[in-house]
């Protein structure tokens, strides 16, 4: 494990909300390990109402660089100001970038997976064996580990705190009703279409979940309003109105009070899956091109629904064959029982 004697540690986050999300399991298992640690996060500027909901982060500092940027004398320069600051470091992307700002600063340990050419700038380079750390999560967990140690523990599930006066009140701000069953679905898919289930199947389970008297929140960014008015659109008319679009309305914040405040969440696996896991909704996770074998919901009353056709997991932004049919074969009926199922758990 990261030094006891290190108490100041600096971690380097992910650039996606859902491993940002699974990166707290790390966080937990730091602070199981070393009650007198300190967690800053370094991170994009849209984590903060992430990291704001983990009782393990001390500060969190904005990361003032757009993903994919390079700018090395830009980091150089930025690193200065954290010179001193850190003991450990812990790198989570597998990016050469990603690991310049602690190298920069002169944090004594830096910590990270072998890639991208950068074993000179890392103090402690490990290379990754994908059959011992088959999950996301573990692969977090174990930079926080010695490299001799073994995972053999039950993983901490992250667990974003959300304060249900203040998520209520969001909820009235949207003219939300959280007293009744909310199905709150999530149809979009920031990796891209090869996750995404079929608008057409997202109609008919919230006309078939409508049927039994649910109230459907359909929540995403502004680049999902497009996939939400044409699930809504092919909604029957006359019930269409039990069906509330919120995409693009929400901060990423009030997406996760209102997220809190679901009764049940269906999902394609994205960034909302996983911060439904994490404030404790059952989840239907929709897998395509993707695998719950690697980044599952971390949560107890999860269902994971997926076909074993041949071609996936492809991990494939777009359908290399153009069917789709890891998608398409999962009918609305399938899922619908299995939204049912996780009720009675």
């Amino acid at each position: 494990m990261v030094d006891l004697n290190d108490n100041r540690v600096l971690i380097v986050g992910p650039s996606w909300v859902g491993d940002m999300v699974m990166s707290q399991s790390l966080l937990k298992t730091l602070c199981v390990n070393n009650k007198n640690i300190e967690i800053t996060v370094l991170a994009p500027a849209w984590s903060r109402a992430l990291l704001e909901r983990m009782p393990e982060v001390r500060n969190a500092i904005e990361l003032p660089f757009a993903h994919g940027e390079l700018k090395i004398l830009q980091r150089r320069k930025f690193a200065q100001q954290l010179k001193g600051q850190f003991d450990t470091a812990i790198i989570l992307p597998n990016s050469f970038k990603s690991a310049l700002i602690p190298y920069f600063a002169g944090t004594p340990r830096r910590i990270g997976w072998r890639g991208e050419f950068r074993n000179s700038i890392l103090s402690d380079c490990r290379k990754l064996e994908p059959k011992k750390y088959p999950l996301m999560v573990q692969r977090f967990i174990a930079l926080g580990l010695e490299s001799t140690a073994e995972l053999n523990f039950e993983i901490p599930k992250p667990g974003l705190i959300s304060n249900r006066q203040k998520a209520i009140n969001t909820a009235e701000l949207f003219g939300l009703d959280p007293t009744k069953k909310v199905l709150a679905i999530c149809p979009g898919a920031e990796f891209g279409d090869a996750k995404q289930w079929p608008e057409r199947h997202y109609a008919r389970l919230c006309e078939l979940a409508i049927q039994d008297k649910w109230q459907i929140w359909i929540a995403g960014s502004d680049k999902d309003q497009p996939i939400a008015e044409a699930i809504r659109k092919q909604i029957d008319v006359d019930i269409r109105h039990s069906c509330i679009d919120i995409t693009g309305q929400t901060s990423l914040g009030q997406a996760v009070d209102l997220l809190s405040l679901a009764s049940m969440v269906v999902s394609n696996d994205s960034g909302l899956m996983h911060i439904a896991a994490a404030v404790g909704i059952p989840v239907v996770a929709l897998y395509g091109s993707t695998s719950p074998d690697f980044t599952p919901p971390l949560a107890e009353r999860v269902k994971s629904v997926t076909t074993d056709i041949s071609c996936r997991p492809c991990f494939q932004r777009s359908c290399p064959l153009g069917h789709k049919r890891c998608l398409t074969e999962i009918s609305a009926e399938r899922v619908y029982a299995d939204l049912n199922s996780l009720i009675t758990i």
